[in-house]
């Protein structure tokens, strides 16, 4: 996981369960990056997790569902220095998980 903690100054933004579309940073803008999900269940059937780069389609990192975890154990999803190429990262949590997304947000 060295690159995700190489990206710009380290940023990292919490998103709490049942959210859509939070954006990751003060404003969020195109060239923001982001390099990885650190991803909290409460249960171990928590929901789904995606990402949205601006107001691009979401795209599932994490799937979610009925015992879709065997333990409440925090997991990396990483998702490398990707940027983004239409406005701020965005982030949307189903019920019963949370995140923490680390990378360069504005």
């Amino acid at each position: 996981f060295q690159n995700v903690f190489a990206v710009g100054a380290g940023d990292y933004e919490t998103i709490a369960a049942s959210q859509s579309d939070q954006a990751l940073g003060a404003t969020g803008g195109a060239g923001d990056r982001l390099g990885g999900l650190l991803i909290v269940p409460a249960t171990t059937s928590p929901g789904a997790v995606s990402i949205k780069d601006g107001s691009g389609s979401a795209i599932t990192v994490f799937a979610g569902g009925a015992s879709s975890v065997s333990d409440l154990k925090p997991f990396f999803v990483y998702v490398g220095d990707a940027r983004s190429l239409s406005g701020a990262w965005k982030v949307t949590t189903g019920a019963n998980v949370s995140v923490v997304a680390f990378g360069d947000f504005t």
